[in-house]
């Protein structure tokens, strides 16, 4: 069952996280930030920083995938991003198809006049709505970490 309140939404990569935020009543995601360090100590303070700041109800990962579904290596870097997320701060954590995030949120910011090394500080974050917005819309089908489908309302 999706419950109402503030979500986090998170486009996972190895250097940088984009980090959305969102309500669940209104159903419409906002970029945040990008976490732009790939040490983990630091990621993980500043996300505890952000949940304590917003309070979420609920985090939200894309989980990328080839084009045609099937997994590939960030495919399980970032099912164990979720997993760590679950693990340390104990909120529900789902994961969410995020096939061509990327390059809507590229279209969508060169549309907005950012090109090339101009798009990069915003496009992790831009992904990262994508997903959340993806996830209220009920696009596609949320998994939990541990892979069940989680029920639709």
């Amino acid at each position: 069952m999706i419950m109402n309140g503030t979500y986090l939404g998170f486009d996972f990569g190895e250097v940088r996280i984009g980090v959305a935020v969102g309500e669940r009543l209104v159903a419409l995601a906002h970029p945040l930030e990008t976490l732009a360090t790939p040490n983990n100590d630091e990621r993980f303070a500043r996300i505890a920083t952000l949940l304590h700041d917003w309070q979420p109800e609920g985090l939200v990962v894309g989980l990328p995938t080839h084009a045609d579904g099937t997994p590939h290596e960030m495919t399980r870097l970032a099912r164990r991003f979720a997993q760590r997320l679950h693990g340390r701060f104990g909120l529900p954590v789902f994961l969410v198809d995020e096939r061509h995030t990327s390059l809507v949120a590229e279209e969508m910011l060169r549309e907005a006049g950012l090109r090339g090394r101009r798009q990069k500080p915003a496009l992790d974050q831009i992904a990262a709505q994508l997903i959340l917005q993806t996830y209220f819309d009920g696009g596609g089908e949320a998994l939990d970490v541990k892979g069940g489908s989680e029920e639709r309302e």
